[in-house]
């Protein structure tokens, strides 16, 4: 019963050996993660087109539930950039940006992604992240990146109207949209930039020359947009920028922390949310197991990707029902988090109630923050979301994954976040099953005197012309097995010298029903040229339901051996002269 307890409330497991010294990590992650937070929630709720409480609200009640439901002990919980742009996009047809509607189906938006964790939770669907692959991921994030960093130049630069991209080409002059542009804004905004920029590089190696605050220095080197933000905010209460140069600010934020409410739910808005719901959720879970997995494999702990679910799922719903705009694992957080000494989710349950205490006394400061700040803050931050390198390096290494990186990243750009997200993941499998239905195949022979057989491409090997010995490096299923059997009537019928065919299964874990139908077929097509088919290497469990079949029951003996050398040893009595000839032994 304790294990079944521990197992669906994570938060026993690490609770119950909490120690002093746990804490002291907890607390100095907590309020560092607080620090970097309070700027980073207001940004990302403005990309998600949202007021700057709503991302604060996102900061305070999720953490607290993935503490008790989530299986990695440092993730941190909370508003994110690439979720923030989906949900933008999401309810860009839903209602006009900023407005009641708006914020309302943002909320139900939260409930929808919570209870889609929740379902993959409890079908234990935790190996659906395996299936967006990494390339199709980096070029989604990279087109994000690019369509996040256009979206905030509206308040970057203090246009007076949202750009978008076809914008800066209006009359064939890109330059036309700089007569748009508040120059006060830019230039603080291009100041912010430069700060976060130094304090990103080189804040850590000031903070390294304090003694004292050498075991921090990590964490306190990510505190740099705080910093920014409460200068720049004293420079436009100063100055009153606000009034004189119309510099945009975020104004009047409700004090208090977020109270329990039920989303106004409504059947026709909850069918045109559903689909981006699961990709959101999609891309939500794999961002944060992908994160959650490097930082317990750094300390040796365990993750449950279906626990995560159920963590995620649970604070997407506390977001939808405390105001909050939905949620995930993010990277640079939990980065921060982990290297600041965070040793539980304590340290989340710290940075909430800190979050909380700013909503509740101290939400008059922000009265004066520049909105151009905010979007400076994200435009540095996604800075590493456009990954060229890598890009170079999988159609370097692999054409066909580096295709399906720059056709999703195109997708994304041209059609839209979930269209070109869907066209990315239709073309993965695309892509896979078309590898998959050409497998590798190697005709091999003995090296030496050995017990080793290699691809007689490659190798110096041994072999005989009435044998032809192959290794097929995947498994059998519907899709493959024509291209098997095409391959091998090819190879005797312009080899007429070959009488038996061995099959080394050696890398074949599963046969499906098709694939042992078309194996039937060439049995027959190959006894009736008077070619025998042989089997070796087959593994335990594909040879257990190999032996339950009619094929394996009426043809096995003599035609399946335990291993290679075993069928050669066999096989190499054939009537051959060539086997008279002693270079040819075994």
């Amino acid at each position: 019963m304790t294990l079944s307890l521990h197992r669906i409330f994570p938060i026993l497991g690490w609770a119950r050996h909490y120690s002093a010294g746990n804490f002291s990590g907890d607390l100095s992650a907590g309020i560092i993660t607080a620090i970097l937070l309070v700027p980073q929630a207001m940004a990302y709720s403005a990309l998600a087109g949202l007021p700057p409480e709503i991302g604060l609200y996102a900061s305070i009640t999720p953490p607290l539930l993935y503490a008790v439901f989530g299986s990695s002990r440092t993730l941190a919980v909370g508003p994110v950039a690439v979720a923030s742009l989906m949900v933008a996009h999401a309810l860009s047809t839903i209602a006009v940006q900023g407005s009641t509607d708006y914020i309302a189906a943002a909320l139900v938006l939260s409930v929808l992604i919570g209870l889609c964790f929740i379902v993959i939770g409890f079908l234990k669907l935790g190996f659906l992240t395996e299936f967006l692959s990494h390339p199709v991921m980096s070029g989604f994030t990279s087109a994000a990146a690019i369509m996040i960093a256009f979206s905030q130049l509206t308040p970057f630069a203090g246009f007076s109207e949202r750009l978008h991209f076809l914008d800066f080409f209006d009359n064939g002059n890109p330059f036309t949209v700089l007569d748009r542009i508040n120059t006060t804004t830019f230039l603080i905004g291009a100041i912010s930039i430069a700060l976060l920029y130094l304090a990103r590089t080189y804040l850590e190696r000031v903070i390294r020359q304090v003694p004292a605050l050498l075991p921090l220095a990590q964490g306190l080197s990510k505190t740099g947009p705080l910093l920014v933000l409460v200068l720049m905010t004293t420079l436009v209460m100063m100055f009153e920028l606000d009034q004189t140069d119309a510099v945009a600010v975020i104004g009047i934020i409700p004090e208090g922390i977020p109270s329990l409410q039920a989303p106004e739910f409504d059947l026709d808005l909850i069918q045109d949310l559903v689909p981006s719901a699961l990709l959101i959720t999609l891309i939500s879970y794999v961002e944060s197991v992908a994160i959650a997995k490097v930082l317990a494999s750094r300390r040796r702990q365990k993750l449950d990707v279906n626990q995560e679910a159920w963590g995620l799922g649970f604070a997407n719903l506390g977001a939808g029902f405390t105001g909050g705009s939905p949620v995930c694992g993010g990277f640079s957080r939990s980065v921060v988090n982990f290297s600041a000494g965070a040793n539980t989710q304590a340290a989340a349950i710290i940075t909430a109630l800190l979050i909380g205490l700013t909503l509740a006394f101290f939400t008059p400061l922000f009265y004066y923050v520049p909105k151009t700040v905010l979007a400076s803050i994200i435009l540095v931050a996604i800075l590493d979301l456009v990954n060229v390198k890598g890009f170079i390096k999988n159609l370097t290494y692999d054409k066909a994954d580096g295709l399906a990186e720059g056709i999703t990243f195109i997708a994304v750009l041209s059609l839209g976040i979930e269209s070109g997200l869907l066209v990315g993941i239709g073309m993965s499998l695309t892509l896979h099953f078309w590898r998959s239905s050409r497998p590798h195949i190697a005709i091999v022979g003995q090296v030496g005197e050995t017990e080793h057989f290699r691809n007689i491409l490659r190798h110096k090997v041994k072999t005989f012309p009435h044998l032809l010995a192959l290794r097929i490096d995947e498994s059998l299923f519907f899709a493959n097995a024509s291209y098997l059997e095409n391959f091998i009537l090819g190879e005797v019928a312009n080899r007429k010298e070959i009488t038996d065919v061995l099959l080394i299964c050696s890398a074949i874990n599963t046969i499906d029903g098709s694939a042992l139908h078309t194996l039937e077929m060439m049995h027959e097509e190959l006894a009736s040229s008077g070619v025998e088919l042989h089997f070796a290497e087959v593994k335990g469990p594909v040879m257990d339901r190999l032996q339950q079949t009619d094929f394996f029951k009426n043809h096995q003996e003599g035609r399946v051996f335990l291993s290679a050398f075993d069928a050669f040893k066999a096989l190499k009595a054939k009537a051959n002269p060539l086997l008279n000839d002693p270079d040819w032994s075994i």
